[in-house]
């Protein structure tokens, strides 16, 4: 069925990352800023970093952070229709479904196409109904290549999306990693004839150089394929939040943050505000192997001397055997399965790092439920059969887990104690998570009846925590507290919305916007009227 409503505009492209999301929010806002209703959508998302938006029912349910992040971009609420199937990976070949917001089950790939492929398919064609019907144009966003031969009869993000929404689609074609004109020509030539037929142009990105370096190569793939090359957007990260943990540096190299905060190639990133590393303090982040909500720290980042470090957890620690050693406070992120991750920190000997840690430690979500005392019901969370688990014993909390999930987006009242200290007002947020956790003994909460602290360690469900000033600021003044140094002046932090990537007075909204505008030719996507 083809809705009829709403021109869409796919951004498929030929691998993961080669800068769909990018293009996609950059659409967003330039449509927007143009007067044009537009909404994001992606049929279905692979991802463990997820936010909270309206689902259409009225209640709170979950989308992948790109979808969100594109939401604000368009200037609309984020809703569940922009992402309306959700596949968050647990380990073991399995992944939680998310249909509509909300939690179906838990799958192995297998089953899902068997049994629930169908089901989510019909999802994603009346949330694309639903879109098309309140807005002029659709900006979809595609998933991996469009052109996986494995999955055509299945490709609910780019093939099938393509059909139902009835849409021109452009493909997006990272020349970074070399063999651009190679990726573009197999791709095309194994595309489904029909999807073929609705690609309108191919845009080039992450170009670095002259362009005019390109023009043999763009002449002779337009005669190779008929297919224009629409656009060559130069290598520039606006800064909008990263959606999946291959995002992440990692201590063998560098790699792309989404954090609009450089790297130094070894694991960390905000290293490049100027500030000597010698007067800047070091969070270490555990790398933890089912890892999610990781943008939760790029608030951090952004703020002058402060570098975030995600250290590894296992034996391949880069030469020492002191992960921590050169840590001033630890945040511990969330985690798609709290209890398989705690047993690798465990297996490692992590836990015992952490235990052994004197500076600020917070954990936020899945962090927090590791560094308690005790998790009960495990074998609901995690792969093993253990009904209880004993944590890391950082914070007097015990975990329970049960079947049901919260999803919500919260404001709590801050009080400003231990890693907080000084914090006052409120901080707002969201919250996804399975499990309730009350303390064993008398405990702070400073962020309500669900968070704990002590004078060195925090834990709170709430996500979001450091998009709130007050709360970041307090908190990197007691990293630099408990480091013995100075804070240096300047620095950003603030909220993938706003904040992010403002160097030069532009949002990362406007930056990927611009970014389009200034190097892709609309017309050819019959959005030439537009700006």
């Amino acid at each position: 069925m083809i809705d009829p409503d709403a021109e869409t505009v796919l951004v498929a492209g030929t691998a993961s990352h080669a800068g769909k999301s990018t293009l996609a929010a950059g659409l967003c806002r330039h449509l927007a800023r143009n007067g044009v209703a537009v909404a994001p959508y992606k049929a279905q998302n692979m991802s463990n970093n997820a936010r909270v938006a309206l689902a259409p029912d009225g209640e709170w349910g979950e989308i992948g952070v790109s979808q969100f992040v594109q939401a604000r971009a368009a200037g609309v609420p984020a809703t569940t229709d922009m992402n309306p199937v959700l596949l968050k990976p647990r380990g073991d070949g399995e992944s939680q479904l998310i249909v509509d917001g909300e939690a179906a089950g838990h799958y192995a790939a297998g089953e899902y196409y068997e049994s629930h492929w169908d089901a989510a398919r019909n999802a994603a064609v009346a949330a694309h109904r639903r879109l098309a019907a309140d807005h002029d144009v659709v900006v979809a966003e595609g998933a991996g290549s469009i052109a996986e031969i494995n999955l055509h009869d299945r490709d609910l993000a780019n093939v099938e999306c393509a059909r139902f929404a009835d849409a021109r689609i452009v493909i997006a074609v990272d020349i970074e990693r070399g063999g651009a004109f190679a990726s573009l020509y197999g791709t095309l030539e194994l595309l489904p004839d029909d999807v073929r037929d609705r690609v309108a142009g191919a845009v080039i990105t992450k170009f670095r150089g002259d362009p005019a370096l390109l023009e043999p190569g763009i002449a002779e793939i337009e005669e190779r394929t008929g297919v224009p090359i629409v656009g060559v957007v130069p290598h520039d990260d606006p800064g909008l939040p990263a959606e999946d943990s291959l995002s992440l540096p990692d201590a063998g190299g560098g790699s792309e943050t989404g954090s609009g905060r450089g790297g130094d190639g070894a694991g960390v990133i905000g290293t490049d505000d100027g500030v000597a590393d010698a007067d800047a303090v070091r969070i270490a982040v555990p790398r933890l192997p089912r890892i999610s909500n990781f943008t939760d720290l790029e608030p951090l980042a952004r703020e002058s001397g402060v570098r975030v470090a995600y250290v590894p957890i296992d034996g391949d620690r880069s030469g020492t055997d002191a992960p921590l050693d050169d840590a001033d406070a630890v945040v511990l992120p969330g985690s798609k399965n709290t209890v398989d991750d705690l047993l690798a920190l465990r297996d490692a000997g992590f836990d015992d790092t952490l235990r052994g840690f004197a500076g600020p430690i917070v954990g936020l979500c899945g962090g927090y439920q590791i560094l308690g005392e005790r998790l009960t019901n495990a074998d609901l969370e995690g792969t093993g059969p253990a009904s209880t688990v004993e944590g890391v014993g950082v914070l007097p909390v015990e975990t329970r887990f049960a079947t049901d999930k919260r999803v919500e987006r919260v404001t709590r009242s801050v009080d400003g104690v231990g890693p907080l200290a000084g914090a006052s007002g409120t901080a707002t947020g969201y919250e996804i998570h399975m499990g309730r956790s009350s303390p064993t003994e008398a405990v702070a909460r400073p962020l309500g009846p669900e968070s704990a602290a002590t004078d060195r360690a925090l834990g709170t469900y709430l996500h979001g925590l450091f998009e709130n000033e007050g709360v970041r600021a307090a908190f990197v003044d007691r990293v630099f507290e408990a480091a013995g140094k100075s804070r240096p002046a300047g620095g950003a932090g603030g909220s993938d919305a706003d904040a992010a990537g403002k160097a030069d007075g532009r949002s990362p909204y406007d930056r990927a916007a611009d970014l389009v505008a200034d190097n892709v030719d609309l017309s050819a996507l019959g959005l030439g009227d537009v700006g």
